[in-house]
């Protein structure tokens, strides 16, 4: 059985979100798990898939970066995926597709993971230093409030009654704001 795990990081991604899906579908995946979380997050769909596949079964995926955050992440899976005698399978893997049931595959899967992890790492401390940069030019502002934009609207509501947990729904900010700035606003 062909089984498929899609994934973005946040619900805004849809295009990519079902991009993924129809490749499966175009894959002959039969079973499709899917979720749209960050990779460092708790992925329930993920475990559940590992949990699901059975002996002679391939997981796939359209490219490695949506399954595994670090080669010791990727080697876990596959790890694990072996035990069940279970292949991988990457769909978008430079062109090509590449997977776990040949030794050339399981040694470019991993060799290749292991040089995406390193580029993901220059990357933030490229970004690190940029923000660095920037706030020492006094550039860098950060990301801006949005719960304190909000405070006179927060305190009309509590002055109409509404409590901390419904202003949080009414205004989108979360619970912990809300509680905060109606105690800086007394």
């Amino acid at each position: 059985m062909l089984v498929g795990y899609a994934r973005t990081s946040s619900t805004e991604q849809i295009a990519g979100f079902e991009d993924q899906q129809a490749a499966f579908v175009a894959t002959g995946c039969t079973r499709i798990f899917k979720e749209q979380i960050s990779s460092v997050a708790k992925r329930d769909e993920l475990e559940a898939a590992l949990e699901f596949v059975r002996e002679g079964d391939v997981l796939i995926a359209t490219r490695l970066d949506r399954i595994a955050r670090s080669t010791a992440h990727l080697l876990s899976i596959i790890g694990r995926l072996e035990a069940k005698q279970v292949g991988l399978r990457i769909i978008d893997f430079g062109g090509g597709e590449i997977d776990t049931q040949s030794p050339t595959g399981r040694l470019l899967i991993t060799v290749l993971g292991a040089v995406a992890e390193c580029e993901r790492a220059l990357l933030l401390d490229r970004q690190r230093a940029g923000i660095a940069k920037a706030k020492a030019e006094g550039r860098y502002k950060g990301r801006a409030p949005t719960a304190r934009a909000k405070t006179a609207e927060i305190v009309r509501l509590r002055s109409e009654g509404h409590t901390p947990a419904q202003i949080a729904e009414l205004t989108g900010v979360s619970k912990s704001s809300a509680y905060r700035i109606l105690a800086e606003a007394q």
